[in-house]
C-alpha cells in the first residue's frame, strides 16, 4: 500500500511537471523546462522510494511499471478534466481498460 500511495503522489507531481505548463502559454519554453525540472525533482523523491519499497516487498520490476502506468493514466484523467477542461471520452476508458488488462497479466501468478 505504501508503494501505491507514493506512486500516486509521484504521479501528481509528474503530471504537473509534464503538463502543467500548458495552462501558461505565455511562459517561455526555457522557463517551462526549468520549472518542470524543479517539479520533477519532487516527483523523483517519491518515485524512487516507491519503487524500492515495492521491489523489496516482492513486486517485480514489470509489476511496478504497470502499476505506475495505471496510476499515471488515472491521475492524468483527473488532471485533464479539472485543469485542462478536457472531457473523458471513450478513448480514455478504452486505454484504461487495456492497462487494467495488462496489469492483470503482470499480476497473474507469481514469476
Amino acid at each position: 500500500m505504501t508503494t501505491v500511495v507514493l506512486l500516486v503522489i509521484s504521479n501528481i507531481f509528474m503530471t504537473l511537471a509534464w503538463y502543467g505548463h500548458l495552462k501558461f502559454p505565455q511562459m517561455t519554453i526555457v522557463a517551462a523546462v526549468f520549472v518542470g525540472w524543479g517539479i520533477a525533482l519532487i516527483e523523483y523523491s517519491f518515485a524512487v522510494p516507491a519503487n524500492r519499497i515495492g521491489y523489496a516487498s516482492g513486486m517485480t520490476g514489470g509489476q511496478l511499471k504497470i502499476t505506475q502506468e495505471v496510476i499515471t493514466l488515472a491521475v492524468f484523467a483527473v488532471f485533464a478534466v479539472v485543469v485542462l477542461k478536457e472531457p473523458i471520452g471513450w478513448r480514455y476508458v478504452g486505454a484504461f481498460a487495456c492497462l487494467m488488462g495488462a496489469a492483470a497479466f503482470m499480476f497473474a501468478g507469481r514469476p
